[in-house]
């Protein structure tokens, strides 16, 4: 009999035996991790919207989840959930391109200082330009944010200073930035705060060359300060709510996370203690006999959220009978709350998105009840260039409108 190179490949190498002869709910795409969390190892997390459910699953499973931004003591534990602690390691909401993680690093370490610093609003309140939704209404003053702005960038710095493990993950290449220093927002001034200009603003959206450039530069920054560090990086299965190239908004959002996804096939083959979790394939990929997507074609369901973080314990969490001991007293020692009024998987599957705030509804009420403005169309590509817009903003009216509602209105399903 003739031998191949496919003759002896493993099974996870073959569809059949990996994919159409898996029971519903055991796809599993990772072969080997190139490395596992031990229970003493510090993990912290970043990234869009999704990321927030490996944050909790890492807490909750008692995991050592590193979180450098606590609230004050005298806030109770709804408003700290209202103000977005916890969310993420730090308070700095959803990091959805690479380059507004590179840019936090370089903001928080000094070395770059944005022209569009604030936001002020009609009312008085002023806007965090790169955190537009972490403080309901907004900041009071000027000086109220500068002091909670050098807290967050102290903290920032503790996190990548202090952490083992560092799991990202990518929602958009789109994004919207200042024309004059390059400033990534995560939304579109004008959606959460601030005014949109055309002369100020310009849409763009990230090819792989540049996101692998802008997180190489950043992994760079972070080895620079701890060089042990690891990383993770996922892709967010979560499609665009809105886009701002002239296309249709499947096919922008196939483009972004095909980008994403090569862009970390890069990075994990060519950096050491880089490495990459496929959550995407698992929702998305349409391989797994059951739909893990909601009724809007977005949100994932709770089912989809549980098949990835039994793949991603499955390899990446290092198991011993101490550990397990050990993560049952830290669950033990945890933060006590009251009990919540609805089921517990709803709760935990409920996000706080920035993107939402391009709702549908939010676009046509804008459109029906602003007065005519002069100001040209959002560019939606310049020539020459490969840049674009931005992931998901979130589903709150604007700040200029209608001040928000503190809890409801910043979550999505």
């Amino acid at each position: 009999m003739k031998t191949h190179p496919y003759s002896k490949r493993p099974d996870y190498a073959l569809w059949r035996r990996a994919v159409a002869d898996v029971a519903p709910g055991e796809l599993d795409p990772v072969v080997e991790a190139p490395f596992r969390l031990g229970v003493r190892e510090k993990v912290a997390t970043a990234g869009s919207c999704f990321a927030q459910h490996i944050g909790r699953y890492l807490k909750s499973s008692g995991c050592n989840y590193l979180v450098t931004e606590p609230p004050h003591s005298f806030i109770s534990p709804q408003a700290a959930d209202t103000l977005s602690y916890g969310l993420y390691t730090a308070r700095y909401g959803n990091i959805y391109t690479s380059r507004q993680l590179l840019q936090l690093f370089e903001r928080a370490y000094g070395r770059f200082t944005p022209k569009e610093n604030q936001w002020r609003e009609r009312a008085g309140q002023v806007i965090d330009p790169f955190r537009p939704q972490i403080q309901p209404g907004g900041f009071n003053s000027d000086r109220e944010l500068d002091c909670d702005r050098e807290r967050h960038f102290e903290a920032v710095r503790k996190a990548f200073e202090t952490l083992d493990v560092f799991v990202f993950t990518l929602g958009l290449t789109e994004l919207w930035r200042s024309r004059e220093d390059g400033a990534a927002f995560p939304l579109c001034p004008g959606v959460a705060g601030g005014d949109y200009s055309p002369s100020r603003h310009e849409f763009v959206n990230l090819g792989v060359d540049e996101i692998v450039a802008d997180m190489t530069a950043f992994l760079r920054g972070l080895r620079a300060v701890n060089p042990a560090a690891r990383v993770i990086l996922t892709v967010s299965p979560v499609p665009l709510v809105a886009t701002a190239e002239a296309r249709h908004v499947v096919v922008s959002t196939m483009y972004s996370k095909s980008a994403l996804r090569v862009a970390c096939d890069v990075l994990s083959r060519s950096l050491n203690q880089v490495a990459y979790f496929p959550s995407y394939e698992i929702v998305a990929g349409g391989y797994a006999p059951t739909d893990y997507f909601a009724p809007d074609r977005r949100s994932v369901t709770q089912e989809g959220v549980a098949h990835v973080m039994r793949v991603f314990e499955r390899h990446f969490i290092k198991r011993s009978v101490a550990g397990e001991a050990l993560r049952g007293a830290l669950r033990a020692l945890g933060p006590v709350r009251s009990a919540p009024a609805e089921d517990p998987l709803a709760a935990a599957m409920r996000l706080m998105c920035d993107e939402e705030a391009l709702s549908l509804e939010q676009i046509e009420a804008s459109s029906r009840d602003e007065p005519p403005s002069d100001a040209e169309p959002a560019p939606q590509e310049e020539s020459g260039e490969e840049f674009a817009a931005q992931e998901p903003l979130a589903d709150k009216p604007e700040h200029e409108a209608d001040p928000p509602d503190p809890v409801n209105e910043r979550f999505v399903d």
